[in-house]
């Protein structure tokens, strides 16, 4: 096989794997069956596998595995720039502008949100050790198995229905929050409930929600449903954070179980929490994010309260339209209202022997989720297997040698 100029070579990664404690545990997670794919990966059963990094954040860093050597894919990228393509080069400051990895949530993670990028700069410069770079954080998740989250503002008349009905709740928010969201006449009525239920005294949380879930135990023990209060999502939450304010969240955020395939996306100010399940995560490359519940994490409760965007919106809502590449019925494109990502989830199905993957004018960073076969470009073959990870760099197109089975493979890019 003829040379390649290294801008035009597709170059395997080595990527990083973190283990924090939400994670799934062993061979549960699917990052731990993805991280197998590296010789140098020492599964522990017991040991939770939350993250598999692809990209150059400094916390998590891929390297390049390249003639026997390993070298920092920021490193690699630095000394081969035109792999960006012309225009992310310009617009990123010669950097790759995202970070792409898979989740795998056994617990719940904070109730959350994330600045734009002026309030980003503006949090940076206040509060360095805190907010530690200048960069909003959008990101999207798009669900591997079922996917459960909290995601946006419920619909006004649930939450009405949720205060009218669980006077627990009512009584930490209050009376006259309360009448104001039941009433619905003050515009500002949704910000006044959620800041009250957040900034309420740890004490009457505690107190409250030991009596709800008393109740709520009482129903059940005797043969009642308690769907309509959310109660088994409510027992579990408590389960994994006694006592946290978050818990009381399921009440003005939607609850949604995304099916394989589909996607939610976080922009800015939008309210949610991760709580389950293994997911594709794709974001701008930066660490801003505002918690104030489910977390022993530091909370940053009025910066939070202050920041959201108090719209509400129905469970449909709140899932991410993807359609299909016009050009490839293969590819299940998901393209985000920002310019430093998409994604694009390819199906190869077992009957295609040859795939040609299409160059892009920018940067992207592909995973093989499911399959098996040989890329033909690169200094030698590449062989694929459940967890390769390879850079493209821009403009670069090449063949997948498929072997006889299904391949699934996801694809961040940026193209401006």
């Amino acid at each position: 096989m003829a040379a390649l100029a290294r801008s035009k070579r597709v170059v395997e990664l080595k990527c990083a794997v973190q283990c924090y404690a939400w994670g799934k545990i062993g061979l549960n997670s699917t990052v731990a069956q993805l991280a197998l794919n590296s010789p140098s990966f020492q599964l522990e059963e017991d040991k939770p596998y939350s993250e598999f990094w692809m990209g150059t954040h400094p916390n998590g860093p891929s390297k390049v595995l390249e003639e026997e050597k390993e070298l920092l894919l920021s490193e690699w990228i630095d000394a081969n720039v035109d792999v960006l393509g012309n225009k992310v080069k310009e617009t990123f400051d010669d950097k790759l502008p995202f970070l792409f990895k898979v989740l795998s949530i056994n617990k719940a993670l904070s109730i959350q949100a994330h600045p734009d990028k002026p309030h980003a700069e503006f949090l940076h410069d206040k509060r360095p050790e805190i907010y530690k770079d200048p960069n909003h954080k959008p990101e999207m998740a798009i669900a591997l198995t079922p996917f459960e989250g909290l995601c946006g503002f419920r619909p006004l008349d649930e939450m009405q229905e949720f205060v009218k009905t669980i006077p627990e709740l009512a009584a930490v928010i209050g009376q006259e929050a309360t009448t104001a969201l039941i009433t619905g006449t003050d515009p500002l009525a949704l910000m006044k409930a959620f800041t009250a239920l957040m900034t309420s005294n740890q004490d009457a949380i505690s107190e409250q929600l030991n009596k709800l879930l008393l109740k709520l135990q009482e129903r059940k023990s005797a043969g009642h449903d308690i769907s309509d209060q959310c109660g088994e999502l409510l027992f579990r939450l408590n389960s994994q954070f006694p006592g946290d304010v978050g818990c009381f969240c399921i009440y003005f955020l939607n609850h949604i179980i995304l099916q394989p395939g589909q996607a939610m996306f976080l922009g800015p100010n939008l309210p949610h929490a991760y709580l389950a399940g293994d997911c594709m995560e794709c974001m701008a490359c930066s660490d801003n994010v505002v918690r104030a519940g489910l977390t022993p994490k530091f909370k940053d409760v009025d910066t939070l309260c202050e920041m959201l965007e108090y719209k509400c919106g129905s469970k449909e809502e709140n899932i991410f339209p993807c359609h299909q590449d016009p050009t490839d019925s293969y590819v299940t494109i998901y393209d985000p209202p920002v310019s430093d990502f998409a994604v694009a989830r390819i199906q190869i199905p077992a009957s295609c022997p040859s795939y040609k993957i299409k160059g892009l004018s920018g940067p992207s960073i592909a995973v093989l989720i499911s399959g098996s076969g040989v890329v033909e470009n690169a200094a030698s073959n590449i062989l694929l297997k459940r967890g390769t990870v390879l850079f493209i760099p821009a403009n670069t197109t090449f063949d997948l040698k498929c072997r006889q089975e299904d391949m699934e493979i996801y694809r961040a890019y940026c193209v401006l």
